[in-house]
């Protein structure tokens, strides 16, 4: 099939703050309906308006929703479909990020990570997988990240989500484009938002969030399987995850210190 930017519809979780934003606004600044989702309603009516005032093409209309709530996700897609009509094209993004070391190990970050950035993906692809199946059509996308490729100091929480999450993605490929539907994993570097805001080290290529939505939109118009960026940043990731163990820890100390 032939990649195609013609206008169509969009869900988007995790769209209030940060990449989120930025994509929703990209995808109705082409023309597309765009249904936003965060927990809460405020962000998500003021991204709306950003969309009004801007005079973009397209329309963002807001559902609030806790990705954390499986029967809450379930409703939200029924009514965005209901609302805006048969969708297009999912983006899974809500996520969080939560710093953790080893000398205060505890479950609570683990826990808290797996529940917004793993199980709220899940939650949302098993409202929507089934659907898109029985239609033979549809795109789904997952947001993850670099940080899943290997693991890091200080985010062994967060990039064990962001593993299984590519992992997961890598598994459903096959059986979802057997069914006629395309299955993304969006694995972003840096990039400028409230939860990078919170990083107190230096960040290699950090991207603006109105640039990272321009290589989403344009990474799933052509229907890639994987989405990363920026690709300099990519590529050095991926060099390091096929170092050997040795090699690759010494690189880690070397770079962070730990």
């Amino acid at each position: 099939m032939e990649p195609s930017s013609l206008p169509g519809r969009l869900w988007i979780t995790g769209a209030g703050k940060g990449i989120g934003r930025s994509v929703a606004l990209e995808y109705a600044a082409r023309g597309w309906g765009v249904a936003v989702s965060a927990r809460t309603a405020a962000d998500l009516n003021e991204v709306s308006r950003a969309a009004i005032d801007a005079k973009l093409p397209g329309k963002i209309s807001p559902f609030v929703c806790d990705v954390t709530d499986q029967d809450a996700v379930k409703q939200a897609f029924k009514e965005v479909e209901n609302t805006i009509g048969p969708l297009d094209q999912v983006i899974f993004n809500a996520g969080a990020h939560i710093p953790n070391e080893a000398r205060t190990f505890s479950v609570a970050p683990f826990r808290t990570l797996m529940e917004i950035n793993y199980l709220g993906s899940i939650n949302g692809l098993s409202a929507v997988i089934p659907a898109f199946m029985d239609r033979r059509r549809g795109h789904i996308a997952v947001v993850s990240s670099v940080a899943g490729y290997r693991g890091l100091p200080k985010a062994s929480a967060y990039g064990a989500t962001k593993a299984a999450l590519i992992n997961m993605c890598e598994g459903l490929k096959p059986e979802l484009a057997a069914a006629g539907v395309t299955m993304s994993v969006i694995n972003p570097g840096f990039v400028r938002t409230p939860l990078t805001d919170k990083n107190d080290f230096p960040m290699p290529f950090l991207m603006e969030p109105e640039d990272a939505a321009k290589a989403i939109f344009d990474g799933m118009n052509k229907r890639k399987f994987e989405i990363a960026f920026p690709t300099p940043f990519v590529l050095i990731l991926k060099i390091l995850r096929m170092l050997p163990y040795s090699a690759y820890f010494w690189v880690v100390k070397k770079t962070t210190g730990v």
